[in-house]
């Protein structure tokens, strides 16, 4: 099915065509004529299939069939809110190049950067204004930016944005929206409660959910390996040095355990930087660069800062250590796998993590494929954790890409992960050879 048989105009098409994009994905197909009708949307999909441009193509033609409605300066006609300022960029870049023939003036208001730049960009016309809650909070305090003529809102990373964390500042935000807007929610997953919770923002919304609830995607082959909490840094750097040297998006659940597990894999000459919320933004910048340029090989990230990450191409991502909320595991490892291709997801799991884990494959339905890697054993002499108990309802896979049912198998049964003699920290012969060229993270073709 073209764009064009979803109601989209012709500029609009064009512009998708430009990026190499022909047919739709299923959350474009059933979301865009929804949006185009003016209604409220609820709408789950997983990371890569293509949510930025089910909402930024029908709310640019909105905008444009009533293209000639003059408001002051300042005051934006569709406001994105985003929880990080890497997810903002990226959006505010998707409606530059989608909106390409149709020329809407775009803002962006992100913490982290001099206010300069975003008051200049607020003293013209808006059409779109795509901000982090914090920094419009910040605007709003000093009246550069007024939220009256709000015709659209946007709630992107949903889960993430209706949080306890975001819900004060989202509840201040939309006391000064006006109420007749349409909102629409998006994100990767919805907790039970979230989606309740949406119910109080969203006005008799469709609702889209393309993935079963809180599945994992599907191409993405899931291994957990059982060791002791003290041994994860070990551990994690000799499967980096064993394997082919793909890039690899390794998430922690704080920042200053991001940090320190940065400066390890740096000493034992693995290439890597740590992104989370207390870098400048010049460092968050300069860090995802280099990621994706495939300088480093290694990005250490928080869960918050890892959101909206526009990397397609990713080979791999570890869980060093499990999420508290068993819903932020489907969205870490849905940073892999995206756009048709395979991935690899690994989750290091010491014996205080079992019952995170058990939540998780409950979660899931099923249990996960479990191996020790050889030297790594953990001292309490598991060989793999026990499986839980599948929730009520929740969908079966008889058969795993992953391999084999749960149970101890040999580490180098996965081809990407294969096992060597350990050489010790400081051999690094394998990992600077220059005829090992690191895989980087693709780059391209993540807008849609």
């Amino acid at each position: 099915m073209p764009f064009v048989a979803l109601g989209l105009v012709a500029d609009l098409a064009r512009a998708v065509a430009a990026q190499g994009y022909t047919a739709p994905t299923p959350i474009q197909s059933q979301a865009i004529p929804m949006i185009l009708a003016g209604r409220d949307l609820l709408a789950a999909a997983q990371t890569g299939t293509g949510k930025t441009a089910a909402f930024t193509l029908p709310l640019l033609q909105r905008l444009q069939l009533d293209q000639n409605r003059a408001l002051p300066p300042g005051r934006p006609r569709a406001l994105v809110l985003t929880p990080t300022r890497e997810l903002a960029a990226q959006i505010a870049d998707s409606v530059r190049v989608y909106g390409h023939h149709l020329a809407p003036r775009t803002a962006l208001l992100v913490g982290g950067v001099s206010m300069g730049p975003q008051l200049d960009a607020l003293r013209r016309r808006v059409d779109v204004l795509v901000a982090t809650p914090g920094r419009l909070l910040d605007h709003l305090s000093q009246k550069t930016v007024s939220l009256a003529g709000v015709e659209i809102l946007v709630l992107d990373e949903g889960d993430r944005m209706l949080d306890l964390g975001f819900l004060p500042a989202i509840r201040r935000l939309l006391a000064l929206l006006p109420k007749r807007r349409q909102t629409l929610l998006f994100s990767a997953t919805f907790a039970e409660p979230i989606r309740e919770l949406a119910g109080d923002f969203l006005r008799d919304p469709a609702v889209i959910d393309i993935a079963p609830r809180n599945a994992a995607a599907d191409r993405v082959e899931q291994q957990v390996h059982p060791v002791d909490s003290e041994r994860k840094a070990a551990l994690l750097s000799h499967l980096l040095s064993a394997g082919e040297r793909d890039a690899t998006l390794v998430f922690t659940r704080t920042k200053h355990g991001a940090d320190r597990l940065s400066r390890q894999l740096e000493r034992d000459g693995i290439r890597t930087a740590a992104l989370h919320g207390n870098k400048s933004q010049s460092a968050r910048t300069r860090a995802l660069d280099d990621f994706k340029q495939g300088r480093i090989q290694v990005l250490v990230a928080t869960d918050i800062a890892a959101r909206g990450l526009d990397i397609v191409q990713l080979p791999r991502v570890v869980n060093y250590e499990l999420p508290h909320v068993p819903e932020d595991y489907v969205h870490r490892i849905g940073r892999t796998g995206r756009a048709g291709r395979t991935g690899l997801a690994i989750s290091l799991v010491s014996v205080d993590e079992n019952s995170r884990l058990r939540d998780i494959q409950r979660l899931l339905g099923h249990p996960l494929p479990s191996s020790v890697v050889e030297g790594f054993a953990p001292s309490d002499g598991r060989r793999s954790p026990a499986p839980a108990t599948p929730a009520s309802g929740a969908r079966r896979h008889p058969t795993h890409r992953a391999g084999p049912p749960p149970g101890e198998r040999p580490a180098s049964s996965s081809p990407r992960w294969s096992a060597r003699p350990e050489t010790g920290s400081g051999d690094s012969s394998r990992r600077r050879h220059p005829s090992y060229p690191p895989r980087r993270a693709a780059t391209t073709g993540d807008r849609i």
